[in-house]
């Protein structure tokens, strides 16, 4: 029996069976408000095949109730396993009706059903990537097989309905319990793949706008629970929405390909977002209840072209396979922030942020055991769950920003209009890709493509020179090593920039971009050059690749990091330095120096955030032992110091707000933040709004100063779900044996505890100083991982795995923990068990080696 998985060879089988497809699909959804288990779903599809042949449909249902093939009633205890459901001996013209009952979801996963605590409302929306349109109606579940799908929808008349398609007026009849009820009837799609169907459904708020473009217009609506309504900022969404519009049309030479454009907020999201074609699920937690700062505004803009992106690269023109999901991903990814950079005003600084967040993101997940090439060998749908991640996203969107500096901007995308022209509606591999930009570049890609994307790995870049008496160089190099296990050596187009002491800072006075390969690249252009303070290579951050500084750079890093003017080699900058104390060349606690040297003059915020959390990690897992009490100390005075002396009102004020809340050890701070819940003793300038409250009120619960009734009593302030969610949060934080036992039981115990009451709960559950009671969960949590995968979900297993791994305990006896289970159980576990508990040993290793550095 092949359960739920799908694996490559059977889809390509599959596909050679079937074609022609058409969807007719009807949802009775009008028992949703009751809280019933379960929803009607019948499905009717229309397909071609091979005459004779067998093959499968894709249905996972708590009960199949009809199977109809070409007029014959089958038996579905007779050809339905629970996944899957046989066809034989089908004719050249087919038609499978199903009528089943499928289950209303709280994992995020298939149909999901929320309930406002706010206004007691209903609130559904589906979610499909990868594998999971199965769960709603009966589907051939691979992206190649495309197909028009026609939606009809039946519930409460008062609701609002939206799918794939333009909505139509619904209509009324009268159902059962006295409320009006009605059914849309959506039209027939355009060619699409399953995983980005969608159906969003509830009593939501909606507000609407038209874009209007050289192709024609399109409407545009944003969608939100009411309990949200005062947090939906129509004018940015609206307006970052439609300067993608602008751009990517134009860019990629083909008109928005759907009809209309929603972008549904929605609640309990286990995702930033899905591109769901012409029906955009975001999570709600980008609506912002609360003051936010500018990098939160940016990350949302981002997300929001990220899936506007997707229209073209992923919808319109589709992979084949998940073996590309790197493409769509990074792509999208790549697409948004050079979005970002080129077309907006209030966010053109996405480079800088790419590099400070998603590019360590990348790095990080490129040393780890689980590393894989970019375009990855996605064997069945379990290895592309797991694939979801920063090489897929973070380093394959580098890797296209490389691509773009060696083949040239322009030429690239003249290349993307071919692709889109010749392939819309379709279905491509990486090569169809490859072969336009070869095209109009007129460079062969094969070896490029070779070491880029089909190897695994990060280069380490080093200059090495020699300088005369005078200080110019007499000679200039750059070095370039892989580690053994992945020895890779690959070409790079890259910037080397010479920084130097002014009187206006630290500045770029020459920059050469070259091109270099192999382990050793002599760079005569730079021979004559005077040293200069700073030599950083891969300036303007062209290429994917670690690097290091030479001691004289190194030195001024170190002193004077808050003296480069531009944001960008200053992410760089940060960048080298984060990667050498995780890679156990420079201390933590030197890192920790460096931080709270330069933090204030940083001006990218999404920097400041990355760099405050990263200070943290460096405090609480790389520093050795002897040296954490201090550092922490150290680091809790020196946040109330610049909290102190930050402008007021400020995003940095804000920033460090939240930072110093969670670096609060001692009785003194402990005391402060209780002053600040109460309304007393306040920055100038900071309010304590309700997110920021939340904020206070679970780094007190950590430092046990508040127990359980004054976290409910919070909740009569905050009667949202997101209210719920951090008062689970702030329970699993509390210091006591009870609290984490009762954290234990929701997040791992339960099957009822909906995703992201879930996702909270883990958050607080491992907190800094509390070892002592985390000790007993290293040998729960590897007994629980024998089964979570699949007894809690894809989703909300992985927020197990990963999130309650003992890496947060970097101990030796930790780590031993985990090898020996990973000696014992590895072969009788999963394969995304097995990648994420040797993630987290890996980790510990990490940690441990750094604080033996810091020693």
């Amino acid at each position: 029996m092949p359960g739920t998985n799908l694996t490559r060879d059977e889809a390509r089988t599959r596909a050679g069976v079937v074609s022609d497809v058409s969807y007719a699909i009807e949802l009775d959804l009008t028992n949703a408000p009751s809280g019933a288990p379960t929803f009607a779903s019948a499905t009717t599809i229309s397909f071609t095949a091979t005459a004779g042949e067998s093959t499968f449909a894709d249905l996972i249902a708590e009960k199949v109730r009809e199977v109809t093939l070409n007029g014959r009633t089958l038996d579905p205890e007779t050809v339905y396993d629970g996944a899957r459901i046989q066809l034989d001996d089908l004719a050249e013209r087919n038609e499978l009706k199903v009528v089943a009952d499928c289950t209303y979801s709280r994992t995020g996963e298939g149909l999901h059903r929320s309930v406002d605590p706010a206004d007691k409302e209903t609130y559904l929306y589906t979610q499909f990537e990868v594998p999971d349109a199965r769960r709603v109606f009966t589907t051939f579940e691979q992206p190649d097989l495309k197909a028009p799908f026609t939606f009809t929808v039946s519930a409460p008349a008062r609701w609002v309905v939206i799918s794939n398609a333009p909505t139509p007026e619904p209509t009324p009849y009268s159902g059962g319990g006295g409320e009006e009820l009605a059914r849309w009837e959506f039209p027939p799609t355009e060619r699409m793949s399953t995983y980005i169907t969608a159906v969003v459904a509830g009593p939501y708020h909606v507000v609407t706008d038209v874009y209007e473009g050289p192709h024609g217009s399109y409407p545009l609506s944003l969608l939100c629970r009411p309990s949200l309504q005062e947090a939906l900022d129509v004018q940015d969404l609206f307006e970052v929405t439609k300067q993608g519009f602008e751009l990517f049309e134009k860019a990629f030479g083909t008109p928005y390909p759907f009809h209309k454009y929603d972008q549904a907020f929605v609640p309990e999201y286990n995702m930033g977002a899905m591109e769901n074609a012409g029906c955009v699920t975001l999570r709600d937690e980008y609506l912002f209840r609360s003051r936010t700062t500018h990098a939160e505004m940016e990350s949302r803009a981002n997300t929001v072209l990220h899936e506007l992106a997707h229209m073209w690269f992923g919808d319109l023109v589709t992979m084949t396979w998940w073996d590309d999901l790197w493409l769509n991903e990074s792509f999208a990814e790549w697409a948004s922030h050079w979005a970002q950079a080129v077309a907006t005003t209030k966010y053109a600084g996405a480079w800088t942020t790419f590099c400070n967040a998603r590019k360590n993101w990348a790095y990080r997940q490129d040393q780890l055991p689980s590393t894989h090439p970019i375009a990855a060998d996605m064997v069945d749908f379990h290895a592309v769950e797991v694939n979801f991640d920063g090489i897929t996203y973070a380093k394959g969107a580098s890797t296209l920003r490389q691509l773009v500096a060696f083949v040239g901007e322009d030429t690239f995308i003249r290349a993307l209009k071919e692709y889109f022209s010749d392939h819309a509606f379709g279905n491509t591999e990486l090569t169809d890709l490859l072969k336009p930009l070869e095209k109009a570049s007129g460079r062969d890609l094969d070896d490029w493509t070779e070491r880029w994307l089909r190897t695994a790995g990060v280069n380490t870049l080093r200059a090495d020179f020699a300088v005369d008496d005078s200080g110019a160089f007499t000679s200039f190099a750059i070095e370039q090593t892989a580690v053994e296990d992945f020895p890779t050596l690959r070409p790079h187009r890259l910037a080397v920039g010479l920084y130097r002491r002014t009187d206006e800072g630290l500045v770029r006075t020459e920059r050469f971009e070259v091109d270099i390969d192999g382990p050793r690249t002599d760079l005569p252009e730079l021979v004559g050059a005077t040293q200069p303070d700073l030599v950083l290579l891969n300036d303007d951050d062209l290429t994917y690749a670690k690097i290091r500084l030479d001691e004289r750079s190194r030195a001024t890093l170190v002193e004077s990091i808050d003296q480069l003017t531009e944001s960008l080699p200053r992410a760089l900058a940060w960048g080298a330095a984060w990667d050498m104390t995780r890679d156990a060349e420079m201390p933590a606690s030197q890192y920790v120096g460096i931080v709270l040297r330069g933090i204030k003059a940083e001006t990218d915020l999404t920097g400041v955030r990355a760099l405050l959390g990263q200070a943290t990690s460096a405090i609480n897992l790389y520093s050795a032992p002897a040296n954490r009490p201090a550092l922490r100390a150290q680091f809790e005075e020196a946040l109330a110091e610049l909290l102190a002396a930050a402008e007021p009102g400020s995003d940095h004020q804000l920033a460090f707000a939240r930072a110093y809340s969670s670096a609060v050890f001692s009785s003194e701070g402990t005391d402060r933040l209780a002053a600040w819940v109460d309304d007393r003793d306040l920055p100038d300038g900071l309010v304590v709004d309700t997110d920021l409250r939340w904020t206070l009120i679970v780094a007190l619960a950590r430092l046990g100063r508040i127990g359980a009734d004054e976290i409910d009593d919070e909740l009569t302030r905050d009667t949202t779900i997101t209210g719920q969610e951090r008062a689970a949060q702030a329970r699993a934080a509390r210091p006591t044996a009870e609290a984490k036992e009762d954290a234990w039981r929701i997040a791992v115990e339960s099957g009822d505890t909906p995703n992201e009451t879930q996702f909270r709960t883990i958050l607080g559950f491992q907190q800094p100083g509390q070892e002592e009671l985390l000790r007993p969960y290293v040998e729960k949590y590897l007994s629980a991982a024998k089964d979570v995968y699949t007894r809690l979900g894809s989703s909300m297993g992985e927020n197990v795995l990963v999130y309650l791994s003992p890496r947060n305990l970097p101990e030796q006896a930790t780590l031993d923990a985990l090898s020996s289970w990973l000696e014992t159980e590895s072969s009788s576990v999963d394969a995304p068990t097995l990648r994420y508990v040797s993630e987290a040993r890996a980790d510990l290793t990490r940690a441990l080696t750094a604080q033996a550095k810091d020693s």
